[in-house]
């Protein structure tokens, strides 16, 4: 009879100990899915297409700003030029390399009316030429590059404010000396004196593929899981 009154609070232990680990290890599995994702979200061009930029101009609408990204409405004008007009553009995209195929950039012909802009979040703007947020009703114009998947977004590489003000896109944690990986459009060249650089290191970081994020993510949760596995086992040795 002893044996049965010790035994029982020893197994209630062990099952409430079980509960608490099986409950770390989902809220560990739902933390790292997120994170993964997030990170995902937050990478810059990888689902857009790279292999050709385009010139928008047009009235902005439904602003929203705010870490990790920036996001507004822009209403595209009709009549727009061939090509990207002559525009001032900020230090770091003035090298050959990059202000050639910006320059070159067609206007956006596509069938949508309205595209949805991605920018960089406040810290970044407020430090490469806008310190502040775009208002409704105001005119930008833009050079980016249109989604893959979704066909109505659009991610510039710079634009410009009502006054003509550039805003650099290329996000890298300090503007690089050498020129930014900002693919020519098809058809065009660098400049016959020009060399393109291959891209920096911190731009290729931002373009990570997200399959190296969630194989990462992968990874990490397949630690924990073990972790907690050899944890219960362990645990149910001791009882």
């Amino acid at each position: 009879m002893r044996f049965i009154t010790t035994a029982a609070p020893l197994a209630r232990t062990s099952i409430r100990r079980a509960r608490l680990a099986t409950a770390s290890l989902l809220s560990a599995t739902i933390i790292l899915l997120f994170s993964a994702g997030a990170a995902q979200a937050h990478h810059g061009f990888y689902d857009f297409d790279t292999d050709r930029l385009y010139y928008i101009a047009g009235t902005v609408s439904q602003v929203r700003w705010g870490e990790p990204h920036s996001y507004f409405t822009v209403t595209v004008e009709d009549g727009l030029p061939a090509d990207t007009p002559e525009r001032d553009l900020p230090d770091g995209l003035r090298d050959a390399a990059d202000s050639d195929p910006i320059n070159a950039a067609p206007s956006y012909s596509g069938s949508h009316d309205e595209l949805s802009v991605t920018i960089a979040p406040p810290s970044f703007t407020s430090m490469w030429g806008l310190d502040r947020k775009l208002n409704d009703g105001e005119r930008i114009e833009a050079v980016g590059y249109v989604g893959k998947s979704h066909e109505d977004e659009f991610r510039p590489v710079v634009f410009w404010v009502e006054d003509g003000q550039p805003v650099n896109q290329v996000l890298n944690e300090e503007l690089p000396a050498t020129p930014l990986p900002v693919p020519y459009p098809q058809g065009d060249a660098p400049s016959a004196d020009t060399d393109q650089d291959p891209p920096s290191a911190s731009a290729q970081s931002e373009e990570a593929s997200p399959t190296a994020v969630w194989a990462t993510a992968g990874a990490l949760l397949v630690a924990v899981i073990a972790g907690g596995a050899f944890y219960l086992r362990a645990r149910s040795r001791r009882t």
